[in-house]
């Protein structure tokens, strides 16, 4: 096998699941012939150093993302940090020509998204964007039966993304809360991973939106201690405004004539991560949902005679399923779709491919997000611009 270098920046929660992902290849990917080599993380935090070097296995770790991108033996990047530094991390690797694996919201707002496609795409490297769900093996079968027709015309599509984690109010005033640092709060954070699935599961992408957002918590708590990811924060009695949105619910004219809604909440009490997609058409439906990742319910053709779903349990011929379990029954994790994406990113950066979410995917959920903000503002329907290069139609 062929052995990658790989560098990562920011050893956060997802830094850490990019680099287990990147171990996990030669197992569930052989094909690939490819073997990432952990090169050289870089975080500012030096107990995320040790960690990148004892618990990860990186042979090198350091302080900034310079570093990273001058070392000769890096081939790729995974881009962890947070959103407020997305931007400049990202136009950084395309100017050391490395390809990179983004996070998403790619940029806190849909211009600097399109910077980092444009910078991308003067490069001429590959890039990969964590729009994870889309992965999930009846996810994949969604988007078949929908591309085989076998749902008919698709005429109406749901899709929610409603979760808990920033339920209580005294839940710190970190960086997601803060417009210039994590931009559109819930919006770019939760619904564009719906505004991907729709696109994904439909091949229509989404030209029209109208929408209302809230924010529901409007003051939260000043940390004095910083944490990993959304855990392990201290805060005190001082409090600070929440700055972009907790909430958001949409109506959307598809490009190929079906209509969607679409709702997030950041802050859902008794909803942990209730993520699902439904589709709608004229000879059937089907809907899946994370809570429940590894089934899906389906509704094909009876002309009107049995109502009802049938419960599928994934299985081999269902997207990736058979690299990680050998039959129906046994659950897949959200750990595995992280490790399609990193192969996926993998073998679009060797190969002519183009298989993983990409930029141009980044950028056109930003569009959806923009216009999505300034529906809520204008209280008005908002077309959104159509961006070349995804990979979501058929």
């Amino acid at each position: 096998m062929r052995e990658i270098g790989v560098g990562l920046v920011s050893l956060g929660w997802m830094g850490r699941l990019h680099a287990e992902s990147y171990r996990r290849i030669p197992a569930r990917f052989p094909e690939l012939g490819l073997r990432p080599r952990l090169a050289v993380a870089a975080d500012p935090v030096p107990e995320n150093q040790r960690a990148a070097r004892e618990e990860f296995g990186f042979e090198r770790a350091v302080g900034s993302i310079e570093e990273v991108l001058a070392d000769p033996e890096v081939e790729v990047v995974s881009l962890c940090s947070p959103n407020f530094l997305h931007r400049d991390f990202a136009l950084a690797a395309a100017a050391a020509g490395k390809p990179f694996w983004i996070e998403k919201p790619m940029g806190v707002c849909a211009a600097q998204s399109r910077e980092i496609r444009d910078a991308a795409r003067a490069a001429g490297i590959a890039t990969a964007v964590g729009f994870n769900y889309r992965h999930a093996p009846a996810v994949e079968h969604l988007r078949a039966l929908v591309a085989a027709g076998r749902l008919g015309r698709v005429t109406n599509v749901r899709c929610w993304l409603i979760a808990d984690y920033a339920s209580s109010p005294r839940g710190p005033l970190t960086w997601r809360y803060d417009r210039e640092k994590a931009g559109s709060g819930v919006i770019g954070d939760l619904l564009s991973h719906g505004a991907d699935l729709v696109a994904y599961v439909t091949g229509q992408r989404i030209a029209e939106v109208s929408a209302r957002t809230d924010v529901f918590i409007p003051r939260r708590p000043i940390p004095t201690k910083v944490g990993v990811g959304h855990g392990g924060f201290e805060v005190g009695s001082q409090t600070g405004p929440v700055g972009n949105e907790d909430w958001v619910a949409a109506l959307a004219t598809l490009s190929g004539g079906a209509h969607a809604t679409l709702e997030s909440s950041r802050v859902a009490r008794g909803h942990r991560s209730d993520y699902a997609i439904e589709v709608f058409g004229t000879d059937g439906s089907a809907r899946w949902s994370f809570t429940r990742m590894n089934e899906f319910e389906v509704m094909l053709g009876d002309g009107g005679t049995e109502h009802g779903y049938t419960t599928v349990l994934a299985g081999a011929g269902h997207g990736d399923y058979a690299r990680f379990q050998p039959g129906p029954g046994i659950p897949m994790s959200f750990d595995d779709l992280k490790t399609i994406e990193a192969a996926q990113f993998l073998a679009d950066a060797t190969t002519a491919s183009q298989s993983a979410p990409n930029a141009s995917d980044g950028l056109a959920a930003a569009e959806v997000s923009e216009a999505i903000v300034r529906s809520a503002a204008s209280r008005s329907w908002v077309e959104v611009p159509e961006i070349e290069g995804t990979t979501s139609a058929f």
